[in-house]
């Protein structure tokens, strides 16, 4: 018997090492054993049996044709944070897609609450996963706080230089900033920042295992965005046993909890400034921390991802079977 076809849509490949393309790369491994997968920037009419896309507004053209051509097959669609948190409001394209698709997932439990009626009733949660990476030598002679993402504005980078410069003039602590420039304005603002600020060191753009190494072996990770689906780096963080300060938005709360101390209000650096300050300054509130994302660390393991996204494809092929059923 063959193994059904599936399409995997995501606006981003492997050179765009961002978000969409790790969750892309997961869920194919994960499917591989039960479906023939393939990962395209684009459907181009290829018969498949379903279609899974990333991001409503940049795989809008993908997710129109498949189901025009194909309406009652089975299309899901993953919610992305510009989707959520921006496009979905304004963007016709995106609101389509959310119309278009059979299903609907989020990354984070906060993110059910953005959707309106018609398309929560058809929505799951499928939390995002990493695999565990744990610095052995736990002697550090740095403080290192480390942030990444790439420098465009959802992920308010500003936030983080600006921070880092308030830093008290005898404070421990060094802020090491991963990513590349996606804005020019704003990769000529971190170097700026670098070369005034000795306490901040940007590092551009690293490769996947570099940039978990980092992670690893910092004290803890800053995560400053200003809208999430549900970041992959929060993931790492905490499965690297890093705890994670984070601006109180829906993407982060969604992951680490509504109770989660490590919090501070979004675009705020003095708030981000004396967070970092205290977490260096007091053990117990860093314990804390890392007590309250150990309890979060085990959603976040690769077979609960893959138990997830398998029933998915399993309920994405039991509606296209009921559809083909005689009425």
């Amino acid at each position: 018997m063959s193994k059904p076809h599936v399409c995997i849509v995501t606006p981003a490949l492997a050179s765009a090492n961002n978000g969409n393309w790790h969750t892309a790369a997961r869920w194919h491994r994960f499917l591989a054993a039960l479906a023939e997968v393939d990962v395209a920037q684009a459907w181009r009419g290829e018969p498949v049996d379903a279609l899974i896309a990333l991001h409503a507004r940049r795989s809008a053209d993908s997710i129109a044709r498949f189901h025009a051509a194909h309406p009652d097959r089975p299309l899901a669609l993953v919610l992305t944070g510009t989707d959520l948190y921006r496009d979905m409001a304004t963007d016709a394209s995106a609101q389509h897609s959310l119309e278009c698709a059979s299903h609907v997932i989020v990354l984070q439990d906060e993110a059910l609450q953005r959707l309106p009626a018609p398309a929560r009733a058809k929505a799951r949660v499928i939390v995002q996963s990493a695999t565990r990476w744990v610095r052995h030598d736990q002697t550090q002679r740095s403080f290192d706080f480390v942030a990444v993402g790439h420098l465009r504005d959802e992920k308010d980078p500003l936030t983080l230089m600006h921070a880092a410069c308030r830093l008290l003039g005898d404070s421990p602590i060094r802020v090491v900033h991963i990513g590349a420039a996606l804005d020019e304005a704003l990769g000529r603002e971190a170097q700026r920042t670098a070369a005034e600020c000795p306490r901040y060191r940007w590092l551009g753009g690293l490769p996947v295992e570099a940039t978990r190494r980092w992670i690893a072996r910092s004290r803890a990770l800053v995560h400053m965005s200003r809208m999430e689906g549900g970041a992959n780096v929060v993931i790492e963080a905490v499965r690297s046993r890093v705890p994670v300060l984070a601006s109180r938005i829906d993407g982060n709360v969604g992951l680490l909890g509504r109770d989660y101390a490590g919090y501070f209000e979004l675009g705020d650096a003095d708030a981000l400034a004396a967070l970092m300050q205290r977490f260096a300054a007091e053990p117990a509130f860093a314990a804390q921390l890392r007590a309250q994302c150990a309890l979060r660390e085990p959603r976040f393991a690769p077979a609960v991802e893959a138990a997830a996204v398998r029933g998915l494809l399993s309920d994405l092929l039991a509606s296209a079977a009921t559809e083909l059923l005689p009425q």
